[in-house]
């Protein structure tokens, strides 16, 4: 049952609300005054309060005042019967949510009521998704170079300036962008992410800006774009380097204008965004072949993000490597198993190509696959063992490959190599196959030549 806390002086409106609320299904508190109101607030906790304006000593405004300060997501409800416009101009600014004038309409006050508390409970409700969202987008990582980015984050966030972040894949770009967005004073609002690389070129304005009904063939309906979905929020662009110069201008534009046309409109529509684009690629280079804009880059560039690769901040492998534990033990509903030294051991002397991604991956099959309580180096996939004995023993390499072949060495390399290219591209064949420039049944062979697990 919600309380109701009403505060007014003259007892026939307490009886009158008393009577008529209680019908409705609430607990009824009363106050006479804005002192016992504030002491109330503290003994019983209402959900919703009527206040009075005038009311003997403390006035309801600078009562107001004081439930905001202490209580900010507590609805208020003013009421008056010497209101004026002036009067409910300030109430709304201290944050009243709504001011009704004496006498009272019953219905009017039930549904106010209903109303503040309906607000009241997807207000509650995002802050909760806010609370979780925090939790599941945490930055893990004690490195000093990652202590630096989460106080740039928070320092950054408050602001509206625009954000370009930079890193290879895997690295956690989307998590960066995230953070940016739960810490600012959009977070009520909703930050939309657009992978622009995984949207074909042909419709890639439709998914940024919408269209009109008839715009083409398949349009049989009109459509909000990400950015129209993300006004008063975050847009995140992520691999804007994978964007064509020709979208890349319609993206200058409206972040010069902050408004746009949907696709086959006319119709000019105004936004309010904060924009976060991600790469992992080096712009300044892509700026010199001519694939980026200058502009746009120096548009977005504002401030700079840098996520380092996993092996650059090692430290945070062991850290990682629990927390991942935990996540995929609990959705698997399985006792979260330990790891020994030596198992940690050949993880932080591997390179981790696909950086965290490909850690977590790795986390999860363990997670699923390992059958004992503790996770040794032979549950460890031998491409990571092979690998990371490889680069522990760099630098005796040229002792250890005295008596070695051309041939063994150059079989080496390429092993080596291929799992690499695999662990990038999260063990997809295809893609892999592609990125090194050979056929995949050729690929298909050499992994089972060389005895690579995928």
């Amino acid at each position: 049952m919600k309380t109701v806390l009403v505060v007014d002086d003259e007892k026939n409106i307490r009886n009158s609300l008393e009577g008529v609320l209680n019908d409705e299904g609430f607990d009824v508190v009363f106050a006479e005054s804005s002192e016992e109101a504030l002491t109330k607030i503290k003994q019983s906790a209402p959900d919703i309060i009527l206040l009075d304006i005038w009311l003997p000593g403390m006035d309801g405004i600078e009562a107001l005042k004081k439930i905001k300060e202490e209580h900010e997501h507590l609805p208020v409800i003013m009421i008056s019967g010497h209101g004026t416009v002036e009067t409910a101009v300030k109430a709304t600014k201290l944050g009243a949510y709504d001011f009704l004038e004496k006498p009272l309409s019953i219905e009017k006050v039930v549904l106010t009521i209903e109303h503040a508390l309906e607000q009241k409970r997807l207000l509650e409700e995002n802050i909760e998704l806010q609370e979780r969202a925090k939790e599941k987008y945490e930055i893990i990582g004690k490195a000093k170079v990652m202590e630096e980015l989460k106080r740039d984050i928070k320092r950054v966030a408050p602001t509206n300036s625009w954000v370009l972040i930079t890193g290879e894949n895997g690295t956690g770009k989307e998590l960066v962008a995230r953070n940016i967005h739960i810490h600012s004073n959009r977070r009520l609002k909703s930050i939309v992410a657009v992978n622009c690389a995984a949207i074909p070129e042909e419709l890639i304005e439709s998914e940024l800006f919408g269209h009109e009904k008839g715009a083409f063939t398949s349009a049989v309906a009109s459509k909000k774009g990400k950015f129209d979905i993300a006004d008063g929020g975050t847009i995140f662009l992520d691999e804007i380097g994978d964007m064509s110069l020709k979208t890349q201008a319609k993206i200058l534009r409206i972040l010069e204008e902050k408004s746009f046309e949907r696709v086959g409109g006319t119709k000019k529509i105004t936004v309010d965004v904060r924009v976060v684009a991600a790469t992992n690629k080096n712009l300044n280079e892509e700026i010199k072949k001519g694939n980026f804009r200058e502009d746009l880059y120096y548009r977005l560039n504002v401030i700079p993000f840098h996520v380092p690769p996993l092996r650059e901040r090692r430290e945070d492998i062991p850290l990682f490597v629990r927390h991942f534990l935990k996540e995929f033990s609990r959705e698997a509903a399985k006792e979260v198993p330990d790891i020994n030294e030596k198992a940690i051991e050949i993880l932080l002397n591997y390179d981790w190509p696909g950086n965290v991604r490909e850690l977590r991956n790795l986390m999860e099959r363990l997670v699923i696959m390992t059958s004992s309580r503790v996770i040794a180096p032979q549950d460890i996939p031998s491409y990571i063992r092979g690998s990371a004995a490889v680069d522990r023993q760099k630098s005796l390499l040229d002792e250890e490959t005295s008596g070695e072949t051309l041939k063994e060495a150059r079989n080496d390399f390429e092993r080596e190599f291929i799992v690499k290219k695999l662990a990038e591209f999260d063990g997809n064949i295809a893609r892999t196959a592609e990125a090194i420039g050979i056929e995949r049944s050729h690929l298909y062979r050499k992994i089972r030549f060389y005895g690579i697990d995928v």
